[in-house]
């Protein structure tokens, strides 16, 4: 099981501490991560899964995975298997403790025969509208059902019939009897039980009638003997129901604590919000490197580790607020500069021609392959007469504090040597210029002019005749904004959409050792970025790169800063 790489506290370790302190659960700590299957997970879960099996493992205990498939209109086979892709990927063991809330539906439905048996659960004939109409509202107390004095013997019959399959879906529920008067509107007599005629993923048509979340859950963290159930801040109005039932019942109790959910700028959270994101085209797929899925973000090239110390620095806390993408980014950086090799790459290519360096002379350039890990050695890069720059790297009149190469200019060329601009060839059409002429000082080679000489930059580059040839993919935050759902009056989030979240590059140049790069590899390309090989359209016939993050690192200017 990984570890996250806290030492600091928070509210819920201390409650945890305090437990044990008291001696409480016989000073055992066991823990749950209860996903439900309709969608892929995103960074949100990170956090939940980091801190699950984080405080399981700090403190010694267990943590489960318990899927929550109770609603099998919503559920997939596919989103089960991509669920545990994730929570392994992030580095982390639910052993032999993988479950399922269908494991639990016979004990479930005799929990609720035992509710009705005692007078607490009653089958009601409401519609969906007329239960939301009698429920009341935040300033008016609800009304009781017409049907909630049934009696317990018709009360098991109905229910009994429910199951057997004799009614129509939606036409009743089995709700539980509290009080239509309580300003919680939880309590306000809900539905645990409702008719859904649909296949289910692991139980197939068994059964008819599926439990609600909020009846499942509680009763099942029994079942499991979870001590501390950890939910996210707006199940905290749902804690009094999640005690109601298991105090009624006379089972074990855990005990829930709520945190505040993660909220991350310049992207949604929202299952439902990225579902649309999907179905509607405005991304590829769940695992667009767009989409702040897991799966989007390990194919955009991010790590396990840099996520994991993301949702470390975060913490945990009781109060809601947006986290800046740019911390995110950050920790991301500072993993792959310690681990990613370094090459070099072309992404808009300008063709170079040295004319003093022989036509047929080929070099073997010695390059480090990571300059923060001397222990991953070096390569050799080829060089020869013919090379590309970046075009950006070019000026035919350059502007102010432009250090770059421009005409009668000389510049390093990264582990190579001096070149200096002798002469530009241009498109008869447009003027654009194609090619730059240079002549190079062979006495430069991987150092300082002998003259002592100096240049103000070092560009990097790669050999015209021995590059691959690659498509890039720049991917941007997927929204201009830092809150989304900041709109226009009769507008919805899709209207802040970062129209160039993706740029795509196909005229790229890659230094040929890439040549067996494996899909996932992540690489930083010299000046340019870290990129990742694309782990779907990559392959030996064409190389797929798709831009991780940049090396521009605002949240490091903003720690300088406050630190100032």
């Amino acid at each position: 099981m990984a570890k996250t790489d806290s030492t600091s506290s928070d509210f819920i370790r201390d409650i945890i501490a305090a437990d044990l302190e008291a001696n409480k659960n016989d000073g055992w700590v066991h823990t749950r991560f209860p996903p439900e299957p309709n969608g892929y997970l995103h960074i949100g879960h990170a956090k939940s899964i980091c801190l699950n099996f984080g405080i399981a493992a700090e403190f010694g205990g267990l943590c489960n995975v318990r899927f929550d498939d109770t609603n099998p209109s919503k559920e997939e086979v596919e989103y089960v298997e991509s669920i545990k892709d994730d929570v392994r990927w992030l580095g982390f063991d639910w052993g032999d403790r993988l479950y399922y809330a269908s494991d639990y539906f016979e004990e479930l439905y005799q929990c609720a025969v035992q509710l009705i048996k005692k007078g607490k659960a009653y089958v009601c004939d409401l519609s969906p509208q007329e239960v939301k109409e009698y429920r009341g509202t935040l300033t008016e107390p609800g009304r009781e059902s017409p049907y909630r004095n049934r009696s317990v013997e018709e009360n098991l019959d109905l229910f009994e019939r429910m199951r057997a399959g004799e009614f129509e879906d939606g036409c009743r529920t089995l709700r539980v009897k509290i009080d239509m008067a309580s300003g919680n509107l939880n309590m306000r007599d809900p539905v645990i039980y409702r008719i859904l005629r649909a296949e289910h993923h692991r139980t197939g048509n068994k059964w008819c009638i599926y439990p609600m979340y909020d009846f499942a859950h509680p009763i099942s963290d029994s079942i499991e003997k979870i001590t501390h159930s950890i939910c996210t801040l707006e199940f905290e109005d749902h804690r009094p129901l999640y005690d109601w039932f298991l105090d009624e019942l006379g089972i074990y109790h855990p005990r829930q604590i709520e945190f505040a959910r993660l909220n991350l700028s310049n992207t949604v959270l929202s299952k439902r919000k990225l579902l649309q994101l999907v179905q509607e085209g405005n991304v590829t797929g769940w695992d667009d490197p767009r989409m702040p899925t897991l799966s989007g973000l390990r194919r955009r090239g991010y790590t396990p580790e840099s996520i994991r110390d993301f949702c470390d620095r975060i913490g945990v806390a009781k109060r809601e607020s947006i986290v800046d993408i740019a911390l995110l980014e950050h920790c991301l950086r500072e993993d792959l500069n310690k681990c990613a090799p370094r090459v070099m790459a072309v992404l808009r290519p300008l063709r170079v021609v040295i004319d003093n360096y022989p036509e047929d002379k080929v070099e073997e350039m010695e390059a480090v392959n990571n300059p923060e890990d001397l222990d991953m050695g070096s390569r050799r890069v080829p060089f020869s007469r013919v090379l590309y720059i970046e075009q950006e790297d070019f000026r035919e009149d350059p502007p102010p504090k432009f250090f770059r190469l421009a005409p009668g200019r000389e510049v390093r060329l990264r582990y190579a040597y001096f070149i200096k601009c002798v002469g530009v060839v241009k498109d008869e059409k447009t003027g654009e210029v194609v090619e730059i002429h240079c002549t190079y000082d062979s006495s430069t080679r991987g150092g300082d002019a002998p003259d002592g000489r100096k240049v103000k930059a070092t560009l990097h580059w790669v050999s015209a005749h021995h590059a691959l040839p690659a498509e890039v993919r720049l991917y941007d935050h997927l929204f201009i904004k830092a809150d989304p759902d900041d709109v226009e009056y009769g507008a919805d989030f899709k209207s802040n959409l970062n129209l160039n979240s993706l740029v795509t590059l196909t005229s790229c140049y890659v230094e040929p050792g890439l040549a067996s790069a494996t899909k996932g590899s992540i690489y930083q390309f010299e000046r340019l970025g870290y990129f990742c090989v694309d782990s779907i359209d990559s392959s030996d016939k064409k190389l797929v790169f798709n831009r991780t993050v940049t090396l521009r690192d605002e949240w490091a200017k903003i720690e300088k800063q406050q630190k100032k």
